[in-house]
């Protein structure tokens, strides 16, 4: 039984993607919000101390998700993507904050992708920025491009940690809205 819910949550992750590949901004909006919970679950269960905050590694895979939708190739698998998206986002954050990531190989081996050709260019990463407010470009470049933390990104942007979390929020939701349509 389980098998079978794992396959149905499987096809249904991946037709809502090509979907949203195709053009359909609900179901991009669906597949976002189904991975969100996820990613958050993965996340949250591979974080057993303080310092790395689970919802800044949710956004940023969300970010990254988004970004990187079209290595997806449409007739494999999208969980082993999202995940392997997920891990190294994680990684990224113990990285940046000193501590040292161990993640138990059989937990994720079905998640190592293939070797990534691809790369976001600048220019890529510069139009996802250009339709946000000027705060929101600001927050979202802190965190998601050079890789703050949020209380980084809040001393330097002389903001709160919760005004730079609802930035960040708002302006990934906004990428996401801008180029859900692609």
């Amino acid at each position: 039984m389980n098998g079978r819910k794992e396959r149905d949550h499987e096809r249904e992750l991946a037709d809502l993607l090509r979907a949203a590949l195709a053009g359909d901004e609900r179901a991009y909006a669906a597949f976002l919000a189904r991975v969100a919970g996820l990613v958050r679950a993965y996340v949250r269960g591979r974080i057993s101390h303080g310092g790395v905050e689970p919802e800044d590694v949710v956004q940023e895979v969300l970010l990254a998700i988004h970004l990187k939708r079209h290595t997806w190739l449409p007739e494999a698998p999208v969980l082993p993507w999202v995940y392997a998206i997920a891990r190294f986002k994680l990684i990224d954050a113990f990285r940046r904050r000193g501590r040292r990531a161990e993640i138990d190989v059989d937990d994720i081996a079905e998640t190592i992708p293939q070797p990534e050709v691809e790369t976001v260019s600048a220019r890529d990463i510069g139009r996802a920025l250009d339709g946000l407010a000027p705060g929101q470009r600001s927050v979202v470049a802190a965190i998601s491009v050079e890789g703050q933390s949020v209380e980084e990104a809040a001393r330097r942007l002389k903001m709160t940690e919760t005004a730079v979390r609802v930035a960040l929020h708002r302006g990934l939701a906004a990428i996401a809205r801008r180029f859900g349509s692609d």
